[in-house]
């Protein structure tokens, strides 16, 4: 495929899509903005608008409203779905989405489903059953942007591909660095780690992909960001402020501790636990009921030797079961019985309903003991260095869980009285008032505070709480609302606020489009899509080199599989395209959009390579399999330009491709420098 063939299909116009939106809440008006970024047509469907749209001006972004239940045909064929591309279906009602999306399939077999879903085992038996579905839930979407903003650290995202671990590290570049400082930006890219963003310490704005010059030198207190290939997640450890404390201080402190670990350990062995005193009285008096049976099974049978034996022992069972009423329950006295044998019947009587309460004790305190045992062997409250989850809801629960599994210090608190305790039983657990528990909490010396509820004014209170109480701390807050998370970055410092459903929204609008959407994190206040594509025919990724979407879409591919071969991460640049071909990019969402449209940056496609001196003749052929590889062109047309030097060569190049092509023209004793078209805006 030709370079000019490959620029006139990237700028070709393409016709607007139509999508159509199902449910306009939070979520459903975050989806539509992000859609309307890629500059097509949306239909909303809402059973009962708002009365007001939390976006302004939200029903200007839309062709149009259609009011009505999205399970009717009718409603969906109304909003002319059979030409539709995609349909959003993010209600807040599970059951209603599942409809949905199984009447729109119904409807148009093509068509791509993005649904709103936390039934994670349904979600895996529908996506294989319907195929092209992107199934989520936007507050398990941004689970690992939680953790990431509580962490603190140097790294910024973490996910698997292909059972390999990779994450994007943020490196702040200091003097014992040398195997950062003085060097190249472009030398720092191998086979195990592929360079995001440089910041120098005079430009720190400067955070986009690729955005640096090709002879950029690393230097002391710059910063760069990469994604690295990983044998297991790593997270910068902090030196613990206990540690740090005056070592007679820290010396005490630790007599103390074995002091209180030792008394405590005493108290068990001198006195015995409740549990072992039931169970002794239980053995006695189970005993004692055996004696009992048998005396009384041996007395009966000597007064009444008429009758068999077993009517002896049978009487004597239900005289311990409190039946003396049914065998001596009549009013007039009983005169054929001793009263002596009445006596002691009356003894097995009152003997026997003592043992049932006391055995129907003993198995209401195991139970009770089974419910609060977990939440009664919690471990105790860390003294620092720890973080503080609030809100035990889907998120807080999987932050939770995404913390453990990087072995941090966690603290629970819960304002909910129908929180099931036996949830979690390894962190502990705090519940109450909402200043005792943060000061339970050790809020002071907390490396992050992490508000999930989902209930906003009560995110605000704990945000304000926290910070009177501890005017430093480090907070994280998850927002429904827009507003509010403006408002909060404003009045808090240090302080990160999450939209879910905003972040979430980027995520919905990318797989709307049918792309796969793996992962995603938070780079400089843009939420960066893991996207996994395949190439189709008639794709705009369809025929180009890996340098030049990289480039051209300000993307970076991470992965790339021709089947049936095995993928391949950070693979080279130099790599064409082909149908059947998948790949995994990083991409925001304007990335995303300059895919699917195939508009590429022609302003930074502006550089061409000038062939000055070929030293030796044998470089020739080499050469032109470089110039070949590096550029796309054709073999023979590169022999052609090493044949006529000097001259520049005819193609327009990428700033980083062409650097990359006078970099191994060098090797090859080819002269070569890099130069910008003339009528570019570079050149003038």
């Amino acid at each position: 495929m030709s370079l000019e063939h490959l620029i006139n299909n990237s700028q070709s116009p393409k016709d607007l899509d139509i999508f159509i939106v199902c449910g306009l809440g939070s979520l459903g008006q975050n989806c539509i903005v992000a859609l309307k970024e890629f500059g097509i047509k949306i239909i909303g469907i809402e059973q009962s608008p708002p009365p007001y749209w939390e976006i302004p001006n939200l029903p200007q972004l839309l062709e149009e409203i259609i009011v009505g239940d999205c399970r009717e045909v009718a409603i969906l064929q109304q909003a002319n779905i059979k030409k539709c591309r995609g349909i959003l279906i993010v209600t807040s009602n599970e059951e209603v989405n599942f409809q949905t999306a199984l009447i729109a399939r119904e409807i148009n077999p093509k068509i791509h489903l993005v649904l709103r879903s936390a039934q994670e085992n349904l979600n895996q038996l529908l996506s294989q059953q319907l195929g092209n579905i992107f199934i989520a839930e936007p507050t398990q979407l941004t689970v690992a942007a939680f953790v990431i903003a509580g962490l603190r650290g140097d790294i910024l995202g973490f996910f698997s591909l292909d059972r390999q671990k990779l994450q994007v590290v943020r490196h702040l570049v200091k003097p014992e660095d040398s195997g950062f400082n003085n060097r190249l930006v472009e030398e720092l890219n191998n086979r195990n780690r592929r360079i995001l963003s440089y910041q120098s310490i005079s430009n720190p704005s400067n955070c986009q992909f690729h955005q640096w010059q090709s002879d950029t030198t690393v230097k002391i207190g710059d910063t760069l960001i990469y994604i690295e290939i990983v044998d297991k997640f790593t997270v910068a450890k902090e030196q613990s402020r206990l540690y740090n404390l005056q070592p007679k201080n820290r010396e005490k402190n630790l007599f103390y501790k074995v002091i209180k670990v030792l008394n405590t350990q005493r108290k068990k062995f001198n006195k015995p636990s409740l549990l072992t005193q039931t169970r002794n009285i239980i053995s006695l008096s189970f005993l004692f009921i055996i004696f009992l049976l048998i005396v009384g099974t041996f007395l009966f049978n000597f007064y009444y030797s008429d009758s068999p034996f077993i009517y002896s022992f049978y009487g004597t069972i239900i005289l311990l079961l409190g039946g003396f009423g049914d065998l001596f329950g009549q009013f007039e006295p009983v005169t054929d019985i001793p009263w002596w044998l009445q006596l002691f019947a009356l003894i097995l009587t009152l003997t026997g309903t003592a043992f049932v309460g006391i055995l129907y004790a003993s198995i209401t305190e195991k139970l009770l003991s089974i419910k609060f045992d977990l939440n009664q062997n919690r471990p105790p409250v860390p003294e620092g260095e720890h973080f503080v989850i609030i809100g035990l809801e889907r998120v807080g629960q999987k932050v939770i869980n995404f913390l453990k599994e990087l072995n941090k210090e966690v603290v629970a608190i819960t304002f909910s009285h129908e929180f099931d305790r036996s949830l979690l039983p390894n962190i502990p657990l705090i519940s109450g008032d909402l200043k005792e528990s943060l000061l339970m909490a050790n809020l002071p010396t907390a490396r992050s505070v992490m508000v999930t509820t989902e209930n906003e004014l009560m995110n605000l209170e704990i945000a304000l709480t926290s910070r009177t109480i501890c005017p430093n701390s480090h907070l994280v807050i998850g927002t429904i609302g827009k507003g509010l998370t403006d408002h909060l970055t404003q009045l808090l410092e240090k302080t990160q606020v999450i939209s879910v459903y905003s972040v979430a929204a980027e995520a919905f609008a990318g797989a709307a489009f049918g792309e796969n959407i793996l992962s995603l994190f938070r780079l400089n206040n843009q939420t960066i899509l893991v996207t996994e594509y395949e190439i189709e025919d008639q794709d705009t990724l369809n025929g180009l080199l890996i340098s030049q979407v990289a480039y051209g879409y300000g993307v970076v591919i991470i992965l790339h599989q021709s089947p049936p071969e095995a993928s391949r991460l950070m693979p080279s640049e130099d790599l064409q395209l082909r149908i059947g071909d998948r790949i995994v990019v990083l991409a925001t969402g304007e990335g995303l959009q300059r895919i699917e449209k195939g508009e590429t940056k022609n302003e930074l496609h502006c550089w061409q390579v000038r062939l000055e001196e070929i030293v030796s003749e044998e470089a020739k052929f080499e050469g032109a399999n470089t110039i070949s590889r590096i550029t796309g062109c054709q073999l023979s047309s590169a022999r052609k330009f090493l044949n006529n030097v000097p001259q520049t060569i005819p193609i327009i190049l990428y700033e980083h491709q062409g650097y990359r092509l006078i970099k191994a023209l060098k090797k090859l004793s080819i002269k070569s420098r890099l130069i910008p078209v003339a009528d570019s805006p570079i050149a003038s």
